[in-house]
């Protein structure tokens, strides 16, 4: 792996991401995934899907406040089911940005989002960058 090239497209893809979510809320899984996209500055609205309420009621939530949206679920099999039913659930009302999740998947070797401080900082240690 081209560590070097990562950790560029990664600082790359999340200075976009900064900037997109200033207008666009960003929809994770969790509090853990929160507290990661914190930890990398992200400052705007992100929204949890793990509410304790139906799916449904999320979506019809989000379809109400929002006309896009960026979908951030993890990049393994369950945040791709995830992923999808949320982009069914709002077809139609509410544009999904999934480009972030796809981009990450591509450059980053881990699966979640709550992964991605550490993953950055262990790339910055292999190239003696910290």
């Amino acid at each position: 792996m081209d560590y070097k090239n990562s950790l560029e497209e990664l600082e790359r893809l999340l200075s976009e991401l900064q900037e997109e979510n200033k207008n666009i809320p960003i929809i994770v899984e969790g509090d853990k995934d929160i507290a990661a996209l914190r930890k990398l500055d992200i400052k705007g609205t992100i929204l949890s899907t793990n509410t304790g309420r139906p799916l449904a009621d999320f979506c019809d939530r989000v379809a109400e406040n929002y006309k896009d949206i960026i979908i951030l679920t993890d990049w393994d099999w369950r945040g791709g089911r995830l992923c999808h039913t949320i982009r069914k659930n709002l077809e139609g009302r509410v544009n999904c940005n999934i480009r972030y999740r796809e981009l990450f998947a591509r450059y980053a070797m881990i699966r979640t989002v709550e992964g991605l401080p550490s993953w950055i900082e262990t790339i910055k240690k292999k190239l003696n960058l910290v």
